[in-house]
């Protein structure tokens, strides 16, 4: 027998057959779920030195080396 409380057709009167609902496929993004825009600045900004400064020491090892 269903206890009242866990029955979820005695509060929305309409007939389950037990299925719980879907969740929704696409959740908003919130604010909290974000990285602060500064912190996403500082990591661009270090992933193109990095590169440019691994492309620096490519160029002196590939003209040392020739």
């Amino acid at each position: 027998m269903k206890d009242a409380l866990n029955d979820a057709s005695a509060h929305t009167g309409e007939a389950t057959d037990g299925l719980v609902p879907a969740a929704p496929a696409h959740k908003p993004m919130d604010e909290e779920d974000r990285a602060p825009m500064g912190m996403t600045v500082r990591v661009v900004i270090y992933l193109v030195a990095v590169h440019f400064f691994a492309a620096f020491l490519f160029l002196l090892f590939f003209l040392a080396g020739g």
